[in-house]
């Protein structure tokens, strides 16, 4: 669905299900970090307020996105108590193929994964054309991708463990 249909933080129409019992490692990308932050600000509080303890999320920085499918490899490899990986990154466009060889990469890369460990690992990449749209997208007029992103990681896990 569109996001000018849709705000990213509103989870009104859907049961979210309670994180006391999962465990999470969030992936955050460094490049943007204006709006990554905002993000992973977002994903956190989110996974919190759904009763995941703190203690049970486990947060690392990586260069940009391009380094997520890497940082989420690892991170299934080395913590096999994980339910999900969220990552998270902002890709905008700019004027060379760039932005389609990295968007490209991440999308096929956390897919990849996901299917390789048998785990959840969320795509909570912006993919925009401006800074602006990242910036509603972020935290504004359209919500939270960070949000969107840790509400699909708890569903996800919660369909892993009953599945």
């Amino acid at each position: 669905m569109a996001t000018q249909l849709k705000n990213l933080s509103d989870f009104s129409h859907t049961t979210v299900p309670n994180g006391t019992a999962y465990k999470f490692a969030i992936a955050v990308a460094e490049w943007n970090a204006e709006i990554t932050g905002s993000l992973y600000n977002g994903a956190l509080k989110t996974l919190l307020a759904h009763g995941v303890l703190a203690d049970n999320i486990l947060s690392i920085a990586v260069p940009g996105s391009f380094e997520l499918t890497s940082a989420a490899d690892i991170l299934l490899n080395k913590h096999e108590e994980l339910d999900a990986v969220i990552c998270l990154g902002c890709v905008i466009q700019g004027d060379t193929k760039h932005f389609d060889f990295i968007c490209d990469a991440v999308a096929n890369g956390i897919t990849q994964l996901s299917i390789k460990h048998s785990k959840p690992v969320i795509f909570g990449v912006l993919t925009t054309n401006d800074l602006q749209q990242a910036i509603d997208r972020a935290g504004g007029k359209h919500g939270n991708k960070g949000d969107e992103a840790a509400i699909t990681a708890l569903k996800m896990a919660e369909l892993s463990a009953i599945a």
